[in-house]
């Protein structure tokens, strides 16, 4: 049995190598690296059966070809972004809850929660017809500030706010991105929208590209308070993702110690998972508090943050 454990060891080690590297060269790569860097922490479990078969049948540079992978891979699940806490006096503090509800099929859990949670501002992709004339109906009187992109299928979202609103353009994309300034009781935040289209097979270029609009909206606002949120398709592994990060927002989860709960795919979550729903803040945000929900029909989970906006010094 030595060489099939060492064929199979080996194996393990090729592929791990080949996701943690790109992640060491900052880098997505292409087709199955993207999608396996979603749930980079996982390949620990990989990697330790190849320690473990290397092991058994004596085989000494697999047990340094299982050391050289396992030590980047663990220094890469530690938390990527700033965690500071903002030093100016808090100004105002808001409710934020960001849902995917899978082609409006989870909109009455979604009402449901905002009923219980009482956001201030919800954040909805994949809200199609019937879940924006839902919400219009069942939440147009605790939220009358909207902004929509009306669509069919995957292509349509919504902000809802009790706060007056001015739409913006949004940002282009697939699937429904829109964006707009709320009025925080005296205070201009800047609200957007992210759903960027996942890294299928085939199409990873248009993720990577509308992850790109998204940075390039975060970098065009970094004087301004700013909250974009939503179905990202990405974590803090993906290198796209990182390069929105490096604009200056920060992760609400990351600030909440809670950057490694998985909202994605909700069926596994939180055993098994990734984090690609995220609520990201401007630095003059503090957000002492992420929770996530589990919502009935639904892929994903919802998160909800409390977020403190800073007087900028």
């Amino acid at each position: 049995m030595t060489h099939p454990a060492r064929w199979l060891a080996a194996l393990l080690f090729a592929g791990v190598s080949l996701v943690v590297g790109c992640r060491a060269a900052d880098t997505d790569g292409v087709t199955p690296v993207p999608q396996l860097l979603a749930f980079l922490p996982w390949l620990l479990v990989p990697a330790g059966l190849g320690l473990a078969l290397a092991l058994l049948s004596r085989w000494w540079a697999g047990t340094a070809w299982a050391v050289v992978v396992l030590g980047p891979l663990a220094w890469f699940i530690e938390p990527y972004g700033k965690s500071y806490e903002p030093g100016g006096v808090p100004v105002v503090s808001l409710r934020v809850l960001t849902s995917n509800v899978e082609f409006g099929q989870a909109t009455g859990s979604l009402v449901a929660a905002v009923r219980r949670e009482k956001p201030d501002v919800v954040f909805v992709a994949e809200c199609e017809y019937r879940c924006d004339a839902a919400l219009k109906e069942t939440l147009g009187t605790a939220y009358p500030h909207r902004q929509a992109v009306e669509a069919g299928g995957s292509e349509g979202s919504v902000i809802l706010s009790r706060f007056p609103l001015d739409g913006t353009d949004g940002v282009p994309g697939t699937m429904g991105m829109p964006g707009a300034v709320a009025d925080v009781r005296g205070n201009a935040v800047r609200l957007q929208l992210a759903h960027p289209m996942p890294p299928l097979p085939g199409q990873t270029d248009v993720w990577r590209r509308e992850l790109g609009a998204l940075r390039d909206f975060a970098a065009g606002n970094a004087k301004a308070p700013t909250i974009l949120a939503g179905d990202f398709n990405a974590s803090q592994d993906h290198a796209a993702f990182r390069r929105i990060l490096d604009t200056g927002l920060r992760d609400a989860a990351r600030l909440a110690r809670s950057d490694r709960t998985p909202t994605w795919p909700a069926r596994t979550a939180p055993t098994l998972g990734a984090q690609i729903d995220h609520v990201l803040l401007s630095p003059d945000f503090s957000a002492p508090d992420a929770r996530f929900l589990d919502l009935a029909d639904t892929d994903h989970r919802a998160l909800v943050v409390d977020v403190t906006l800073h007087q900028r010094g």
